[in-house]
């Protein structure tokens, strides 16, 4: 009995893992439509974005099966109630990865050099996030879950640094303020992308020490 239980249980964790890889391939390959003005591409993403969907209602209903007939308790329990909760993160990187490329397939052909840049980076800083995020899942590791929620404060830094970058080319009178306007909504995408793998991170200190952020002083399914 056990033994099926464990085959299940790694199912679950291989199917969240597969997930995961396909959400950070789409912020990658959204990066690539945002540079080359791939509008090809972006749709591909945009497309893909309902196999997201598809791999958070399976993955849920395999925790909700799992809930239900094996009753789990204490470190098990932890771990499917976790994996409901990243799967809704994953699912919502994967809404900003296409909402980011159905914003690109409208752009000008030809790029704004300098905020472009400043939007590289910040895709570089969250798409580190959700690998450190979904790592400290994988390998069980308390101490790199905790170092992507601290870097969570360098995607904010870089935001904001676009965000005033951005508004002062407006102020200047930008030739093309509809770019810098599709460009500061991306960073503001890119942030919520950081949140969202924060919250990865967070969820896999609760799944290895029944603790979290938002309930401190509870010790919840710390048995």
């Amino acid at each position: 009995m056990r033994k099926q239980y464990d085959m299940e249980l790694n199912e679950l964790n291989t199917k969240l893992v597969d997930m995961a890889a396909f959400v950070e391939q789409a912020i990658s390959d959204s990066l690539k439509a945002l540079e080359k003005r791939d509008k090809e591409l972006a749709l591909r993403v945009s497309r893909n974005d309902r196999e997201v969907d598809r791999m958070e209602r399976e993955i849920e209903d395999m925790c909700l099966i799992l809930l239900l007939r094996q009753q789990p308790v204490a470190g098990d329990l932890r771990f499917i109630s976790a994996a409901l909760k990243i799967i809704t993160d994953l699912e919502r990187i994967g809404d900003q990865a296409q909402d980011i490329c159905e914003i690109s397939m409208t752009m000008d052909p030809k790029p704004i050099a300098s905020p472009l840049t400043m939007i590289t980076e910040m895709f570089k800083e969250s798409s580190t996030m959700i690998k450190m995020a979904v790592d400290s899942y994988i390998t069980k590791n308390e101490d790199l879950a905790n170092e992507c929620i601290r870097h969570d404060d360098v995607v904010d830094t870089l935001f904001i640094d676009a965000r005033s970058h951005i508004i002062k080319e407006l102020q200047g009178g930008h030739s093309d303020p509809e770019e810098l306007i599709d460009l500061l909504q991306i960073a503001k995408y890119l942030e919520r992308v950081a949140d969202h793998a924060e919250n990865i991170g967070e969820w896999v200190i609760f799944s290895l020490t029944g603790h979290h952020k938002d309930y401190l002083g509870i010790e919840t399914f710390g048995v």
